[in-house]
């Protein structure tokens, strides 16, 4: 028989799967934050807005996707973050507002405000998405402060269960330095995946070339700021749970331990890490090959998901409190009901298919590569 507590860890995976893809699908900010940096002329700038210009649908639909799937498992969470961190929230759909308004409207015709213009919201979009999506998990491991209190639902004036604790409703994470050292490495993997996923889609010598060049740079970034956070994440106290009474309770080296006492989720990370280093790799030794996209994409899917399952899993608060430790949010005293999480568990086994649609549509617009000549001639561009 399938437990409350089964369909709690088994909605944390899924959530947790969301968030890796995602990750994965920020190659598109990245490519965009490296516009004018591999893009010279006019045309191979073209090039590059409407190479990720077919995959940026992709990346939205699947933070929606996160969203409702975090929304609909653990609405505690949802209610908590998005009530009350709001500002960094709103920081990030504003983001991701005006890359789809760029998209749709630098090449329509009457456009007041100049391409150029919408070019730099991409280029806004490129840099400030990646940063405060990985700042705003970081929260994840260092906590946030909020207070959480049920009994506040029988106030028939005011039931509101959550409230934080600072104006600043969010903005406070960027004060912790290993937020933000997570948001850079989550941009830096971004324009690594975006050189990468430039490399293989496009047909032109001298973004190639340009491309090739910058991932050196960038991947020595990312290395810098993803291993400093792990290594401070694997040596600092974390939130436990202990799995009699639920109190939370400060633990050392915590998510070590996770990763030790769960050796599969390790086994992922490490298998993901090996995926992410060859795929630079062999794209950097070798000058014609172009498939590094796949295996660097699929490393950071398998090292996200790792990172994120630690976070929740093995009797961790995955949203802690940093203000009041009893305040902190575990998948289990913030997940939906039991009805809701098996109805839902139905309708997650359409995930499949809708994997399978995506792979469709992906090859079918990548059945020839991006050159110059069908930027000239085709009337349907960005």
């Amino acid at each position: 028989m399938i437990t409350y507590s089964f369909l709690q860890q088994y909605w944390w995976f899924l959530v947790s799967l969301l968030g890796a893809l995602l990750v994965f699908l920020m190659f598109v900010q990245g490519g965009q934050s490296l516009l004018f940096q591999l893009g010279k002329t006019e045309l191979q700038q073209k090039m590059l807005i409407n190479s990720t210009g077919r995959k940026w649908e992709f990346t939205f639909t699947t933070l929606v996707t996160f969203g409702g799937a975090f929304f609909a498992s653990f609405p505690l969470f949802y209610s908590t973050s998005f009530g009350g961190a709001y500002w960094v929230w709103l920081a990030i759909l504003l983001c991701f507002v005006i890359q789809a308004v760029s998209y749709e409207y630098q090449a329509k015709k009457g456009n007041v405000l100049g391409k150029k213009t919408y070019q730099i919201f991409l280029l806004i979009n490129g840099i400030l998405a990646p940063i405060l999506v990985g700042t705003a998990v970081g929260t994840f491991f260092n906590g946030a402060e909020f207070i959480v209190n049920k009994e506040n639902l029988t106030d028939t004036l005011m039931p509101v269960i959550s409230s934080w604790t600072t104006p600043w409703h969010g903005l406070e994470a960027v004060a912790v330095i290993w937020n933000v050292l997570l948001g850079l490495a989550v941009f830096f993997l971004s324009r690594v995946l975006g050189c990468l996923y430039y490399i293989n889609n496009i047909d032109d010598d001298e973004i190639q070339t340009r491309a090739r060049k910058t991932l050196l740079w960038e991947s020595a970034l990312f290395l810098v700021f993803f291993l400093t956070f792990l290594v401070h994440l694997l040596v600092q106290d974390g939130f436990a749970v202990n799995p009699d009474t639920k109190e939370i309770f400060m633990q050392p080296c915590k998510y070590f331990n996770n990763l030790i006492e769960m050796p599969v989720v390790l086994a992922v990370l490490l298998v993901g890490v090996v995926g992410v280093l060859f795929g630079i790799g062999k794209t950097i030794a070798c000058s014609k090959w172009k498939k590094g996209i796949w295996f660097t994409g699929t490393g950071a899917v398998l090292a996200v998901l790792a990172l994120l399952l630690i976070a929740g899993w093995n009797n961790t608060a995955y949203y802690p409190s940093t203000v009041d430790l009893q305040s902190s949010l575990t998948i289990e005293n913030s997940s939906s009901s039991l009805f809701t999480l098996k109805v839902m568990s139905i309708v997650s086994l359409l995930i499949p298919f809708v994997l399978a649609y995506i792979v469709y549509a992906w090859r079918a617009l990548d059945l020839r590569k991006i050159n110059g000549k069908e930027m000239e001639e085709s009337e349907h561009t960005y």
